[in-house]
């Protein structure tokens, strides 16, 4: 696998921990503190962070599936079910967890760019109020989705009053939440009011482990401690948790690492884009780039990089892969990344001209 000073570019999670939050656990890490989050210093964090939001209540747990389960578990009753993009994480990327640890079905879409629209959201609601199936009760997005794309704030809103009008929750994804935010020039609070629940993440944004779900809505988050417990979420020393939500918080830090990122993802689009066989699969509107390229470049790319295939055509003949930038990433490390693979596109090219 061939690295540039390091970097892989297949994820974000492949980064290390931004060097404020590593300072803010060693800060913590002295003397006794309560367990269970009945600290000062998580009372604090959860404080900041809902006041930043707009939240009602907020509760830390490990991981981005975690804070799904533990939101979708507020929202829904055990004959309800959840609407999601077909490539919305939670239907793709989590191993069965919401229908073996929560026992909910979800209802998938495909969506252009990821992304979910009324028009989308309607075609699931033909059996509501009929006792022979499972009725849709939560709309689940991803802000941003799982192909780089984001909803405007316009698009979420219409979502939100459509769920309103049928009787649907909305829980937002908010793993790159920060990505989002970057890209739409908005304040987390502006994207959180679309949502009845959502999620904040830090773990792909330079934290060590650690996400939020935030409750909006009034009535949801009851029982919402006992949830966590039951789902395996509950840390004993909070204040290892709550110590990188705080650093992120400070002075926007959250914003300005995933702005950051933002920009060299949309530096490495723009130079990928010039490389001959190089397309663009879906709008840059995050950290994450998708390119099509040919199955002789992609098994080229794949030998060398660890990175993601993301999906091949019914022939076979081409595939997208995908890039992630992080809050660490440099320019020279893209400019790097974009001459190994001109190289590798001029390789595929002569080899198959010959």
């Amino acid at each position: 696998m061939t690295t540039v000073a390091g970097r892989t570019f297949g994820s974000d999670n492949h980064a290390g921990v931004h060097p404020a939050v590593l300072t803010a656990l060693a800060s913590v890490n002295s003397g006794d503190a309560v367990a269970y989050g009945e600290d000062a210093i998580t009372e604090a964090a959860i404080a900041r962070l809902c006041a930043a939001a707009g939240a009602r209540t907020g509760y830390l747990v490990f991981n981005g599936t975690g804070a799904n389960m533990l939101a979708l578990s507020l929202l829904l009753r055990p004959y309800e079910a959840v609407i999601c993009a077909e490539t919305s994480h939670l239907n793709v990327d989590e191993c069965g967890a919401p229908e073996r640890v929560l026992g909910c079905k979800l209802l998938p879409i495909p969506a252009l760019d990821g992304k979910l629209t009324p028009d989308l959201i309607a075609t699931r609601l033909s059996g509501v109020g009929d006792e022979h199936r499972v009725q849709p009760r939560v709309v689940q997005l991803a802000q941003a989705t799982e192909l780089g794309t984001c909803y405007s704030l316009t698009e979420l809103r219409r979502i939100r009053d459509f769920g309103r009008a049928h009787g649907l929750l909305i829980y937002l994804d908010g793993a790159r939440i920060a990505n989002a935010a970057a890209h739409l020039g908005c304040s987390l609070a502006d994207i959180a009011a679309c949502a009845d629940v959502l999620s904040f993440g830090g773990t792909k944004n330079g934290a060590l482990g650690v996400e939020a779900v935030l409750v909006m809505t009034g009535g949801l988050d009851a029982g919402a401690q006992y949830h966590r417990k039951q789902l395996m979420q509950l840390a004993s020393k909070m204040r290892f948790l709550a110590a990188q939500v705080d650093a992120l918080l400070d002075g926007d830090r959250w914003l300005v690492t995933a702005r950051h990122a933002n920009d060299m993802a949309s530096r490495l689009a723009i130079a990928l884009a010039d490389v001959a066989g190089v397309r663009l699969a879906h709008p840059v509107q995050s950290n994450g780039v998708f390119t099509e390229v040919s199955r002789a470049l992609a098994d080229r790319l794949l030998r060398d990089w660890s990175i993601q295939e993301w999906s091949e055509t019914a022939d076979g003949k081409r595939c997208v892969l995908r890039w992630m930038t992080a809050f660490d990433t440099t320019v020279e490390e893209v400019e790097s990344l974009v001459a190994a693979v001109s190289r590798a596109a001029a390789d595929s090219e002569a080899r198959t001209a010959g």
